[in-house]
């Protein structure tokens, strides 16, 4: 489901004296987004993932979604929304909050949005949607939450601290010349996706050489594409600042006020239709966890998706999982007719 549109037509909105969750403000924050099908009646939002840019998000533009007017917006800390990497004295504490409130303010004051149709997220998309929820739940008739869950579970925090630890200690990360002169410290990164690189798929995907239907000839091509080269032209601090707020996700938090709401009780103040999409494989959101909040959830529904392919199955690479998302997210949308 790759998208129609040729990789250009970014654009960025600035938003003027910004506070962040953590107290701190700043006098300029710019959100990146891009318009696909503008002229579109119906209205879609999708924000991007851990790792994601704007251009490589899976936006269903060639299905479910081709009759929408679709913006897909960069979270902040990726990069090409407001970043370490590139915006001075950026809160090194990042919460999904920050990236809604932004986003909010891009949708209703500069594109005129009152409204969305439905939203779609995949993975830290798929948290940032569950905290719009949360905190405009008006704006939102639909969402679609892809391979995510509402509170990050203790393994998968778990799972993180490798490859942040394996940046962290890295040599050059902690070389001088990195934090003074701005070059990127590249075993660092490669270390951070070495780490990581295992908990992509699953163990059946290895086991069936999957990797050997992209074009890889052995694990060692694969892991060096994927968990090295891939990395190479991420800023560490962009990933390190998503990565925390990764952890953090806790819809709990964001709807208590003096004290944190238990998540069942956070889900049940949820009143737009949601279908949550997990994959049966995923090593980073169980699918048995999106079962127990679909159960809260006033008007849920789970579709898991029957894949080898791991948290990868809502994220693109795979043309069958594609087409068997886009069936479902279109059956859900048919039936609120």
């Amino acid at each position: 489901m790759a998208s129609q549109y040729d990789g250009t037509d970014i654009q960025y909105y600035e938003l003027k004296d910004f506070t962040f969750q953590n107290g701190a403000t700043l006098p300029s924050v710019r959100l990146a987004y891009r318009e696909l099908n503008p002229t579109g009646q119906k209205t879609a939002l999708i924000p991007t993932c851990f790792h994601g840019r704007i251009n490589n998000t899976l936006n269903f533009t060639n299905g479910v979604l081709r009759d929408h007017r679709v913006i897909v917006v960069a979270l902040l800390g990726n990069g090409e929304s407001a970043s370490p990497s590139n915006t001075p004295n950026f809160p090194s504490h990042l919460d999904y909050r920050d990236c809604v409130r932004a986003q909010f303010k891009l949708v209703t004051e500069h594109l005129k949005i009152n409204s969305l149709d439905v939203m779609v997220g995949f993975s830290m998309g798929g948290q940032a949607t569950y905290h719009w929820l949360a905190l405009y739940p008006q704006m939102i008739h639909n969402a679609v939450i892809i391979c995510s869950a509402a509170k990050t579970s203790l393994h998968n925090y778990q799972f993180l601290e490798g490859p942040k630890h394996a940046l962290l200690n890295s040599v050059d990360y902690n070389n001088s010349s990195f934090q003074s002169q701005g070059t990127l410290p590249i075993r660092g990164l490669h270390a951070f996706g070495q780490a990581y690189s295992a908990w992509l798929t699953s163990a059946e995907w290895f086991e069936e050489r999957l990797f050997e239907k992209l074009g890889y000839k052995t694990l060692n091509d694969w892991a060096t594409v994927v968990g090295e080269k891939s990395y190479e032209s991420w800023h560490p601090d962009d990933l390190l600042v998503m990565l925390g707020m990764w952890q953090r996700s806790d819809l709990g938090v964001v709807l208590g006020s003096d004290r944190s709401l238990s998540l069942e009780d956070a889900l049940r103040t949820l009143t737009s239709r949601v279908l949550l999409m997990p994959c049966q494989t995923d090593q980073y959101f169980k699918w048995e966890a999106n079962e127990k909040e679909v159960s809260h959830l006033p008007k849920g529904e789970l579709a898991v998706i029957p894949s080898i392919w791991g948290h990868l199955a809502g994220g693109g690479p795979s043309q069958t999982d594609n087409e068997w998302m886009d069936r479902r997210i279109a059956k859900f949308l048919h039936d609120r007719i």
